[in-house]
């Protein structure tokens, strides 16, 4: 023999895996992965829902407070309505003071040059 010349060995090729269990471990796979993908955006959904819920809860609230704030507002309003009349008597009574006020200035003021 030639030691030029080299010897080849036969190719071995890997045993050829069962094709069926590989389709079946890869679909099992992909069932897991979209059954996870689904129940995510289903909770997703149903976080949206409770927080418009919860959303629709608060607007309720705050239309019974407005509700509220409105009818105060209308008791205040008839409540100053009914005080106006006292009011414009307790502003004629002022002008009125302020009137004799100053009547008793001149008065005053007068009685001292009849003093002087």
């Amino acid at each position: 023999e030639d030691p030029a010349v080299e010897t080849a060995e036969e190719a071995k090729e890997p045993a050829e895996a069962d094709i069926n269990e590989l389709c079946k471990d890869m679909f099992n796979k992909m069932a897991i992965y979209l059954t996870g993908e689904l129940t995510a955006t289903s909770e997703d959904y149903k976080l949206l829902e409770n927080m418009n819920k919860l959303t629709s809860l608060k607007y309720l609230e705050m239309k019974d407070i407005a509700i509220n704030i409105s009818r105060n507002l209308k008791d205040l309003n008839k409540k100053y309505a009914a005080l106006q009349p006292y009011l414009e008597q307790i502003n004629l009574i002022e002008e009125q003071v302020a009137a004799l006020e100053q009547a008793a200035y001149k008065l005053d003021a007068y009685s001292k040059k009849l003093g002087n």
